[in-house]
């Protein structure tokens, strides 16, 4: 992985100390994304994940004599829609390559992948790590095949092998080393994943493998040049990714400061143990014996066909983060927060549309994703609709209700349903405004209080214990701005 001319300078939180001084640890990862797709890269092979072992399995992908891959056209525009997205380079011409390696899943003996010429060149991903920004550069994007999959605890004496996912499309994203912190790691890994699922090319999700990364890690005294790094393959969570960087790094640390040396190695990460540990050493690419692979064509595009998918790119996240910003007045924070997923973006949107954007966000953040989150749900599996919240934040514009009764009201359309307006007017929520009914209720906690009204006096700040009072008499109805003047007139504050 060679040094970006993006690179910058380490901040010092960014510096691990070690005995003999501050340490600057490099990071560069290999994300490997699953096309989202029907049919397998080089065959019409499902990619439907769960099923039985070895029933998605063509005679291509178990790599029969005689069988001929021919590439998946979507797979293909997947990848060019991911590239485009990155602000990347894409390639009008790019080759198969085979990359040859022996394992028991990897029934040809070597995997169709790209090397020298890939499907996407260089691009970028803007990041924020605690409010300053950083752009990592993307080095490639390339198409491969995965391999199949090994089961060793089926059986005592033997391994078994399931091929369902042997040809299944990856997309290759290599970045370059302009990471310096276990942070900045995960804040990349996350907004590439928010981007491709809102390209629609890769679902991201981890937990099925369908996204995963290999972190190379390496450290160095600041300004000094590269260190050996070790990978750490096929870590599949943001979280790990980050324990994975720290642990590497205070290993690296300690050996050198031990007077050791690194050597370069693919290592596993143990989440449970909290250690790395060597798996083989790293092989460089002279090792894999690249050459084109003789049964596929060099793959040639046409730059209008490019432009054509281009065009038909949705909103992407920094896009819509800065719309929101521009449309609805929304803080850098609370944009950050709505479009980090696409159908929340999506519901927020349509509860905001026409109406004060920040109330809106200030629902949608704080009570809608808090009570999601609570319960385990997404928001697809919301029990409340955008409609449905959009109405309650209208019946607080209008005044008709007030913050307190609007949370109440927001648990019963939650649990049980309905339309808020008409919810509000059979269960008599509406806000007391009535100026009469309003100077009633003050007058009767003014006589009942002596004392308090002449702290209050001496005290202004003590008129919050006196709206607190008129609110808990009219059962949370009152008007608390109305409520907040009368008092001031009252008291002659």
């Amino acid at each position: 992985m060679s040094s970006s001319k993006s690179e910058a300078a380490a901040k010092p939180s960014n510096l691990i100390s070690g005995d003999t001084g501050d340490w600057e640890v490099v990071i560069g990862l290999e994300v490997h994304a699953q096309v989202a797709s029907n049919a397998k890269l080089f065959s019409g092979a499902s990619t439907e994940y769960g099923a039985e072992p070895n029933s998605h399995v063509s005679l291509v992908d178990a790599a029969m004599p005689g069988m001929l891959p021919v590439i998946n056209r979507e797979c293909v525009a997947q990848a060019i829609r991911t590239g485009l997205g990155l602000n990347a380079q894409v390639n009008l011409k790019s080759i198969f390559d085979r990359k040859n390696y022996f394992y028991p899943d990897l029934p040809q003996g070597y995997q169709i992948s790209q090397y020298k010429q890939p499907v996407v060149g260089e691009g970028k991903i803007e990041i924020d790590v605690d409010g300053e920004a950083l752009t990592v550069g993307v080095e490639r994007l390339h198409l491969e095949q995965d391999a199949g999959k090994s089961l060793h605890d089926q059986h005592p004496d033997y391994s078994y092998v399931d091929l369902n996912r042997s040809g299944v499309a990856l997309m290759e994203i290599v970045s370059k080393p302009d990471m310096r912190s276990a942070k900045q790691a995960q804040a990349y890994v996350t907004k590439l994943r928010t981007i491709l699922r809102y390209l629609g090319t890769c679902d991201g999700d981890m937990e099925k493998g369908n996204l995963r990364a290999d972190v190379n890690v390496s450290v160095r005294k600041p300004g000094t040049e590269l260190g050996t790094r070790c990978e750490i393959k096929n870590v599949n969570s943001i979280r790990f990714i980050g324990q994975a960087i720290e642990v590497e790094a205070r290993r690296q640390i300690e050996i050198i400061e031990d007077g050791g040396k690194i050597d370069q190695e693919t290592r596993l990460f143990d989440p449970a143990r909290g250690e790395t540990r060597s798996m083989r050493s790293k092989e460089e690419a002279h090792d894999y014996r690249y050459f084109p692979d003789p049964d596929l064509l060099p793959l040639e595009l046409k730059q209008d066909y490019v432009d054509g998918l281009q065009q038909h790119l949705p909103e992407l996240p920094d896009e819509k983060r800065s719309r929101f910003m521009k449309d609805f007045g929304l803080s850098a924070y609370d944009a950050n927060v709505l479009v980090a997923e696409r159908p929340s973006a999506d519901y927020f949107e349509q509860v905001a549309q026409g109406r004060d954007g920040k109330l809106a966000a200030n629902w949608v953040i704080n009570e809608l994703f808090g009570r999601l989150n609570k319960e385990g749900k997404d928001i697809a599996a919301s029990p409340m609709s955008a409609d449905q919240l959009g109405s309650i934040v209208d019946l607080i514009s209008s005044n008709a209700i007030s913050g307190k009764i609007a949370k109440d009201l927001f648990e019963i359309v939650w649990s049980e349903g309905g339309d808020p307006a008409t919810i509000v007017e059979a269960r008599g929520m509406k806000q007391v405004t009535d100026t009469g009914a309003l100077e009633k209720a003050v007058d009767d906690i003014i006589a009942a209080n002596p004392d308090k009204v002449e702290q209050a006096k001496a005290k202004p700040s003590m008129l919050g214990w006196f709206v607190g009072q008129v609110m808990k008499g009219t059962g949370g109805k009152a008007n608390p701005a109305a409520v907040n003047e009368i008092l001031k007139q009252k008291l002659g504050i």
